[in-house]
This record gives structure tokens, C-alpha cells and sequence, in this order.
């Protein structure tokens, strides 16, 4: 996981360089998602955030989520059957592994897709643009039972 405090001022340095307002909302949604190693949903973020600023929107989170997508300073991880969760942290592609019981996702190290995606791209002639690596199957809690 990298450093908080150097993702949040990542965030926020990209942001102030294009010109964006850095409103307190748009902080807390910045905070919560450099803080996070288990992806969130943006429900899970409008949770923590409604918490501190009541009248915050859904709109507003979603407005902010899509921008910062735009910036590549947060990973968009589409489920069909769970929706879409947010990787702040590392906003680069990197594998996952996902638990199909709580829907948990960690992220191993050590991240080698780099390494798989220039093998691919020589075998086919393709021009990576971009990969998801995902694994499935059942965490450690939901092993025991929790």
C-alpha cells in the first residue's frame, strides 16, 4: 500500500493543476480514498463522507469519483454483479484478488503484470493499452467461517 499522505498530496497537487476547486467534500472523498486498501464503493464513500457532511450528494461523489478517473489518479474496478469499487491507492493496474463470499479485494505484491503485459503484447503484436488481472476464491475469514 503506498503512503497515504503522499497519495492524498498526489491527488490534491493533479487537481490544483488543472484547476479544480478543492472543496471540503471533495477532500473527504480524496481522504477516504487514499486512505483505503479494500476498494471502496461509492456507497461505501458516500457512507463515510454523509457522516461529516450531511447535505453532501450522490451526484457530488459521483462528479468527483469520474474526475479523478479521468486524472488516472483512481482505478475503476467494474463487477457485473457487485458494481464498480475504487482503488485511490494504486491507480495503476495492478492484480486482485477477490473474495466471492464478502466481496473483499486485496492487493498481492508482487505486482507483475507489467512484466505479463510486454510478454502478451510481443506473442500477439497488440499494443497494450491497458490490463485487469483478477483472482477469485474465499478469504481467510470466510474460510473460518466469520
Amino acid at each position: 500500500m503506498a503512503d497515504p499522505k503522499l497519495r492524498l498530496d498526489q491527488m490534491l497537487t493533479k487537481l490544483r493543476e488543472q484547476k479544480f476547486r478543492i472543496t471540503p467534500q471533495r477532500l473527504a472523498i480524496l481522504k477516504i480514498l487514499a486512505v483505503s486498501d479494500g476498494h471502496p464503493s461509492v456507497e461505501q464513500i458516500f457512507k463515510q463522507v454523509k457522516a461529516d457532511f450531511p447535505t453532501t450528494s450522490l451526484a457530488t461523489l459521483y462528479k468527483t469519483v469520474t474526475l479523478l478517473k479521468q486524472l488516472n489518479e483512481v482505478l475503476e474496478l467494474g463487477f457485473s454483479d457487485s458494481g464498480n469499487r475504487y482503488d485511490g491507492n494504486r491507480p495503476y493496474p495492478h492484480p486482485h484478488v477477490i473474495c466471492t463470499v464478502c466481496g473483499n479485494i486485496v492487493d498481492p505484491e508482487p505486482d507483475v503484470v507489467q512484466d505479463i503485459s510486454e510478454d502478451i503484447a510481443k506473442q500477439t503484436g497488440y499494443f497494450i493499452t491497458n490490463q485487469r488481472i483478477d483472482f477469485f476464491g474465499i478469504c481467510p475469514e470466510c474460510q473460518k467461517g466469520k
